[in-house]
């Protein structure tokens, strides 16, 4: 039995999966841990993992190893994963963002492998990437992205069929890069200001706009003009953020997910795929944006082919 565990600024995802091929067993999600202290996340994993064993029957001890997808960046800290994450680790932009914690970095991957010896943790980007290439959009495409458009903004980057992390696993953080100039005040959890993840994420919606991402989705949906506006000047961002990485790296497919993106996939893809295409067809002619083959579960299968 493996355990199969998602990580976002907004919910922990936890399942349980006996095999590559089974369908993925207890499911639990929870909001994510943001207050005590930095090893809360790591705590309120196992916490979840024991949980879910209890659901199945199963004993704890027979989990033979773990994936966490789990969005970064990445800091490394005696050759273990801490988060630096921009919508649960409060200390990075200061009060302004309303996070409950002064954390800069949270403890993942040490308090995990205490317990577990097999253990993969990767940027929930670079997982999705493997789950799509495996399952879903990406199959058979030697160069193309996974795009998260949801409480933040992430990548996973693959590039003549092999997949970039960096040096500190952190490859495909474009949302924390600059399109604009901008002057509108709107700070990413970061510490940035006018990033692409504050300008357009979930989380940067709301700051920015004062209402919810879903809720300014709901009127464009509805024909308001305000809202459509809105959204069209949130495409416009996010399509050259498109443009960028696949002028940068020539790729062939990328495919979208997250919560943003995929309850709104029509009203947006179309606006994504004009912003792409408008610049410079050499490099954009053929260029496919698709949503995400595994859908809503793309986080959950994210994790599992973490594990082989």
């Amino acid at each position: 039995m493996r355990a199969c565990v998602d990580i976002g600024g907004t919910k922990v995802a936890v399942s349980l999966s006996p095999a590559d091929d089974a369908p993925l067993l207890a499911r639990r999600t929870e909001p994510t841990a943001k207050t005590g202290d930095n090893d809360a996340v790591a705590v309120q994993i196992l916490r979840m993992i024991d949980a879910a064993c209890a659901q199945q029957g199963v004993d704890p001890a027979a989990i033979a190893c773990v994936g966490v997808s789990t969005c970064g960046p990445f800091e490394l800290h005696d050759g273990m994963v801490e988060l630096a994450a921009p919508n649960i680790c409060g200390g990075l932009s200061g009060p302004s963002r309303g996070l409950p914690n002064q954390w800069r970095t949270a403890q993942l991957e040490a308090p995990l492998r205490r317990r577990f010896t097999r253990l993969r943790v990767e940027n929930d980007g670079v997982a999705a990437l493997e789950a799509e290439r495996r399952w879903g959009a990406l199959q058979g495409v030697q160069h193309c992205a996974y795009v998260t458009w949801s409480t933040g903004v992430g990548v996973g980057l693959c590039v003549d069929g092999r997949i970039l992390r960096g040096k500190n696993g952190n490859a495909g953080h474009a949302g924390h890069s600059f399109v604009v100039d901008d002057d509108s005040g709107a700070q990413c959890g970061c510490g940035n200001f006018g990033d692409v993840e504050a300008l357009v994420a979930g989380s940067g919606v709301e700051h920015r706009f004062g209402q919810p991402a879903a809720q300014l989705m709901a009127a464009a949906h509805a024909g308001d003009a305000a809202a459509l506006q809105t959204v069209d000047a949130l495409c416009r961002i996010m399509g050259r953020m498109l443009y960028n990485l696949v002028a940068t790296l020539d790729l062939q497919r990328i495919s979208l997910g997250g919560s943003v993106f995929w309850h709104n996939r029509d009203l947006l893809l179309p606006r994504l795929d004009q912003e792409l295409h408008a610049h410079l067809a050499p490099l954009t002619s053929g260029v496919e944006l698709v949503p995400a083959g595994l859908g809503e579960r793309v986080g959950d299968y994210a994790a599992l082919a973490l594990l082989d």
